[in-house]
């Protein structure tokens, strides 16, 4: 008899374990579930747990800039649902690739990693295909802007999530009371732009605000125009990509570096550029001591926030002039959330990664954050200004900028921008900066084994 109790008691336990398992998930929306049910339907692999709060604190490494308050307020919903936390380890942005490269070739990654999308990007400077998880089964991918897709995948496989304004692109924020009381329309060319800036600069008004200390920001200002090089060479993308033609060849590239380098010569950008961080670009607009900067659209919703004197209608937009470029350049991709393959808690990850993606948490990440307008996934209400509307009238011409659409560049960013800096310093000559952009495109190309580059 007690042996027939045991044996019944044995398999009533596996009984027990076997459904235990099998209430494992990876927290995909594709089960059907609620938010609050998909984030707790899945625990951490081969525990044999049931669906319950885990006690688990995910490791989140990320760059200065790309996390947002309402990012962390999820983070804290998520934990209350299921008992897992996000450690979030900001790292300042000219040391975080360094930081990130040091974690991924020691094999001790974070749980979770930001990292810019890119082909090129996640392929040499990530090397997803070992160091990240495929993402590809998860139920968002139905859902994210193809095209922020394309960014993050190799080979067919998504590697990564992004969730950012990629419609936001970087243009010139303009004052426009400084522009009316100094008689001063939007500039069309680089020399009304630059006509427009020694006005501004005579009334005793710095003309751009630029904060070059952030080691990429001034990159912007040459990469964005892409698509007005491709314009004026056309072909040059594909070519690019071809290994046809190098970035010295192309003339239209030197005239955006040579009138960046007088821009930075007539005192433009003012006397602490070189010590001016993206951080302060609000505040130094609503000063009034600067009249334009280069930066997100949505950092008129940050001015005004922050100066409730100050309306919306106060400022607008138009793109950089640079090479008389009047494309309204489109960036599909942004900063990436990847999950370390080699970490410990890699289920808890994608779990998080689906609560992001649910329509509700996506559209409290705009509605909550100032710098988003709109996210790039479909079905979300948008926060786009009068000015903005006006602006994406103005510029019908639209094209993607260089680094989302030529290899080998966006991995280069930091190295540009301090090639860039020395530009301004005297340092090197605009022609000298192409040449040292195909240097390196050829090396990562080696590396890549790309067979546009072999010999």
């Amino acid at each position: 008899m007690k042996r027939r109790l045991w044996m019944l008691s044995v398999f009533l336990l596996a009984i027990v374990w076997i459904a235990g398992c099998s209430g494992n998930g990876s927290g995909n929306a594709k089960n059907n579930e609620t938010p609050t049910n998909a984030a707790n339907a899945s625990n951490e692999k081969n525990t044999g747990e049931t669906p319950a709060k885990q006690n688990i604190t995910l490791t989140y490494l990320a760059s200065q800039g790309w996390i947002f308050d309402a990012e962390m307020e999820l983070a804290k919903k998520f934990e209350e649902q299921t008992g897992i936390k996000i450690d979030y380890q900001i790292i300042p942005a000219d040391q975080y690739f360094n930081v990130l490269k040091t974690k991924l070739n020691s094999k001790e990654g974070p749980d979770i990693f930001g990292g810019q999308s890119g082909k090129s990007e996640i392929s040499l400077n990530y090397n997803v295909t070992e160091n990240a998880v495929d993402l590809s089964d998860q139920e968002w991918t139905k859902r994210e802007d193809p095209l922020s897709l394309e960014q993050l995948s190799l080979d067919g496989k998504v590697y990564a999530l992004t969730i950012w304004d990629t419609g936001n692109s970087f243009v010139m924020v303009y004052n426009k009371k400084i522009f009316e009381q100094l008689g001063l329309a939007v500039p069309k060319t680089y020399e009304e732009f630059k006509q427009v800036s020694l006005k501004i600069k005579e009334s005793g008004i710095t003309p751009i605000y630029e904060p070059i200390a952030d080691g990429w920001h001034h990159v912007l200002w040459f990469s964005e125009p892409g698509p007005r090089y491709d314009e004026l060479t056309p072909g040059l993308y594909d070519d690019l990509n071809a290994n046809k033609k190098k970035f010295a060849d192309d003339p239209s590239m030197l005239t955006a570096l040579t009138q960046m380098k007088e821009m930075y010569d007539l005192g433009f950008f003012g006397d602490n550029t070189f010590s001016d961080t993206g951080a302060d670009t609000g505040n130094k607009l609503a000063s009034g001591e600067y009249a334009m900067s280069l930066s997100a659209q949505s950092v008129v919703g940050d001015i005004v926030k922050a100066n409730p004197e100050m309306k919306e209608e106060d400022f607008g937009f138009f793109v950089i002039p640079l090479a008389d470029n009047q494309f309204y350049y489109i960036n599909p991709g942004g900063p990436s959330k990847f999950i370390y393959s080699q970490g410990k808690h890699i289920d808890a990850a994608k779990q998080y990664l689906a609560f992001l993606a649910q329509p509700e948490n996506l559209q409290f990440l705009i509605d909550n954050t100032p710098s988003f307008t709109n996210l790039n996934f479909p079905g979300l209400k948008d926060k786009y200004s009068d000015a903005q509307k006006e602006l994406f009238a103005a510029y019908p011409k639209k094209g993607t900028d260089v680094q989302n659409i030529v290899n080998y560049v966006n991995p280069q960013w930091m190295d540009m921008g301090k090639d860039i800096a020395a530009m301004f310093a005297n340092s090197m000559e605009p022609a000298d900066i192409l040449k040292s952009i195909d240097k390196r495109r050829a090396d990562m190309a080696k590396v890549a084994k790309d067979s546009a580059w072999a010999e």
